[in-house]
C-alpha cells in the first residue's frame, strides 16, 4: 500500500507541474528518477525501425521487466522467422534463446547495465540522468530529452531524442541520429502496462523455449540440409585490410568457410552451418563474453572475438588488432550487405 501511495504522489506531482505549465528539466528528472526507483514491473510492445545500412530492418519487440533484475525481451524480425530471439535475465544469469532452432546461450553478464538498449526503459532513463548537458523541451503531451547515446553496438549513432509521456513518464518514442543528423533508428512504444503480475515461469529458460505462445516455425531436417548450400557473406567494412585467403571445408554434419583478412588490422571470419537434427531438449551452452546486438540478432563479444548466428548460420570473428567497436562494425557490415 505504501508503494502505491508513493507512486500516486509522484504521478500527482507530475500532473500539477504539467498543469501549471511550470515543468522544468530539473523537476522532470527528479520525478523520473523517483518513478524508476519505485517501479516494480512493466510490460510493453515496441516497433523498432533501423536504417543503418543499405536495407531497412524492422522489428517487433515485446519487453517485460520485474524488479530488481528480471527481463524478458522477445525480438521478432518478419524477414527472418527462424531468427526470432528471446533475451532473458533471471537468477541464473543472462540467456539468449532462439526457440525455432531450440538453441540457447548463457552468459554471466551485467546486461543490460553494461550495454544500453533503446527499447529498455531503464536504459533510456540512465542516458537522461548521465547526460548533464541533455536538452529539454515540451512538445504537445510529451517531455522530450535530447541526449548523447551509450549504445556499445553502434557508436556511430551519437544523439537521440527521447519522448516521455507527461502523465506516466514512460517512453513513447525514441529517435536516434547518425553523425550527419540523419534519422537512423526509430523506436515507437505502445502504452506501458505497469504493476504487472507475471506467471511463475515467465522468466524461465525452458518455459520460453517450449512456449506455445511463440508459434514459431521449427526448422526441419530437410531445411537445415539445404542451408548447407549457404552463400558466403563478405564484410564491406575491413579497415583497409584485404581478403587474402578463402578456405572451405565439408564437415561431417555441415559446411565451414574461413575468410582471412590481412593489412592494417588482421582478422579472421568463420561462417558455418550444421545439419544435425533437432532434439527435444538442449541444455544452454555457456558463452564467454557479454551479449551484444549485431544487426538483426544477438551475439557474444569478448576483447578479441565476436560470435553470432543469423538465419541458421553461425559466424565467428577473431582479431588481435580490431577493437570491440571495430569488430561490431565489421560484423554489422556483413549482416546489412547483400550476399556476393
Amino acid at each position: 500500500m505504501n508503494r502505491m501511495i508513493k507512486l500516486s504522489l509522484i504521478l500527482f506531482s507530475i500532473f500539477i507541474i504539467a498543469g501549471c505549465g511550470e515543468a522544468s528539466k530539473e523537476d522532470v528528472i527528479e520525478d523520473l528518477e523517483q518513478t524508476v526507483t519505485e517501479l516494480t514491473s512493466y510490460q510493453t510492445k515496441a516497433t523498432m525501425n533501423m536504417q543503418t545500412g543499405e536495407t531497412a530492418q524492422h522489428y517487433q519487440i515485446d519487453v517485460a521487466f520485474k524488479k530488481d533484475h528480471y527481463y524478458r525481451v522477445y525480438m521478432h524480425n518478419a524477414e527472418d522467422e527462424e531468427g526470432s530471439q528471446i533475451i532473458l535475465k533471471n537468477d541464473q544469469g543472462v540467456f539468449v534463446l532462439t526457440p525455432a532452432l531450440n538453441k540457447s546461450f548463457q552468459f554471466q553478464s551485467d546486461w543490460p547495465t553494461n550495454a544500453n538498449q533503446p527499447y529498455l526503459f531503464h536504459s533510456l532513463v540512465s542516458d537522461i540522468l548521465n547526460d548533464e548537458q541533455a536538452e529539454f523541451v515540451i512538445v504537445e503531451d510529451y517531455f522530450v530529452f535530447t541526449t548523447v547515446t551509450n549504445y556499445q553496438q553502434n557508436q556511430t549513432l551519437p544523439v537521440q531524442e527521447i519522448y516521455l509521456d507527461q502523465k506516466t513518464l514512460t517512453p513513447h518514442l525514441v529517435k536516434i541520429y547518425d553523425a550527419d543528423n540523419n534519422l537512423a533508428v526509430e523506436v515507437t512504444f505502445e502504452p506501458f502496462e505497469l504493476d504487472v503480475e507475471f506467471e511463475a515461469e515467465f522468466f524461465d529458460v525452458d518455459a520460453n523455449l517450449t512456449s506455445s505462445l511463440l508459434s514459431l516455425p521449427v526448422a526441419t531436417m530437410e531445411e537445415q540440409v539445404n542451408q548447407s548450400d549457404f552463400s558466403i557473406r563478405y564484410p564491406s567494412v575491413t579497415y583497409q585490410s584485404e581478403l587474402t585467403d578463402t578456405s572451405e571445408f565439408d564437415l561431417e554434419d555441415g559446411r565451414r568457410v574461413v575468410l582471412s583478412y590481412q593489412g592494417e588490422r588482421d582478422f579472421t571470419i568463420v561462417q558455418e552451418v550444421k545439419t544435425s537434427s533437432m532434439v527435444a531438449y538442449r541444455k544452454p551452452e555457456y558463452s564467454i563474453g557479454n551479449p551484444i546486438q549485431v544487426g538483426a540478432t544477438m551475439g557474444a563479444i569478448t576483447d578479441h572475438s565476436l560470435s553470432w548466428s543469423e538465419s541458421g548460420i553461425d559466424y565467428y570473428l577473431a582479431s588481435e588488432d580490431l577493437t570491440e567497436t571495430e569488430m561490431i562494425e565489421v560484423a554489422q557490415s556483413m549482416t546489412l550487405q547483400l550476399e556476393k
